[in-house]
């Protein structure tokens, strides 16, 4: 089964295995940021150096799991005029590199219904989407649209999720188990947290999936870390998208500190 054919399910499985890092790469880029352009070339230079799956932000006004950097992010690229069918259009131009998935926000997904847009994000080759501001007891709809279609709804859990919790998300989870690592928003940190491997630990108990954490990973020593405590990948975020309002190259820029976080993940020979 060719990468443009397989379910998107299967794509993001294949990447997490196929992965010959301690832990799977996989950069957030905002569409649409520094413009529609930047973004579609952002997320090829991240492939180039590294990258095994991709996030890609669909802009949005009121984004409550971002830090500031992504926000500022979003509200820039919105003001550009990204759109969601020129988001969809990056998804489309990057799907045959890596598995992408989508990070939005739930009125996205509602406004013209659950079975449209998953369709719409098949149609745009994407293999699934993170949805934060949707509930477990919100999400059927959504997941069986997705599953419908071969596309993974990836949930998020946090080291505040209850256990019981925990395992009803963990049994619902398709494609990986986006595991935040600390509470609080998006956003760079100095050192990940002590209580990561429990928390990874946890999660993979509660799920069959991979589990990626995501959340204030932003430094090549923060992703072995994260590898070291257990991981099955990486997701960093505010990092990349600060390098890309740097400098007049943002493809350049951020094509380099991916490829100083896929050398920090490399295995030891």
């Amino acid at each position: 089964m060719s990468a443009v054919t397989a379910s998107g399910v299967r794509r993001i499985a294949d990447a997490f295995a196929g992965s010959d890092r301690r832990a799977a790469l996989m950069p957030y880029l905002m569409a649409g940021f520094p413009t529609v352009e930047d973004s579609r070339r952002i997320g090829e230079a991240c492939v180039a150096a590294g990258a095994d799956l991709l996030e890609l932000g669909v802009p949005y006004a009121d984004p409550l799991a971002d830090g500031p950097v992504i926000h500022a992010a979003a509200t820039a690229a919105l003001e550009g005029g990204a759109t969601l069918p020129a988001v969809l259009d990056v998804a489309r131009a990057l799907a045959s590199r890596a598995p992408l998935v989508l990070m939005c926000y739930a009125n996205m997904v509602f406004a013209p219904g659950a079975d449209a847009f998953v369709e719409r994000l098949a149609d745009a080759g994407a293999c699934g989407v993170i949805v934060p501001d949707l509930p477990l007891e919100e999400s059927a709809e959504l997941r069986d649209a997705c599953d419908a279609r071969g596309l993974a709804l990836v949930p998020l859990v946090a080291p505040t999720t209850t256990p019981q919790r925990l395992a009803a998300i963990g049994r619902a989870a398709r494609g990986f188990l986006y595991t935040v690592s600390l509470v609080g928003t998006t956003g760079e940190r100095d050192s990940v947290q002590e209580s990561l491997a429990a928390a990874i630990a946890r999660a993979r108990a509660s799920t069959e999936v991979p589990v990626a954490v995501g959340f204030g990973i932003s430094t090549p020593e923060h992703a072995r870390q994260a590898a070291d405590a257990g991981a099955d990948g990486v997701i960093v975020g505010t990092r990349l998208v600060r390098a890309a309002g740097e400098g007049d190259d943002a493809a350049a820029a951020v094509s380099s500190v991916v490829g100083e976080l896929a050398a920090g993940l490399a295995r030891a020979r």
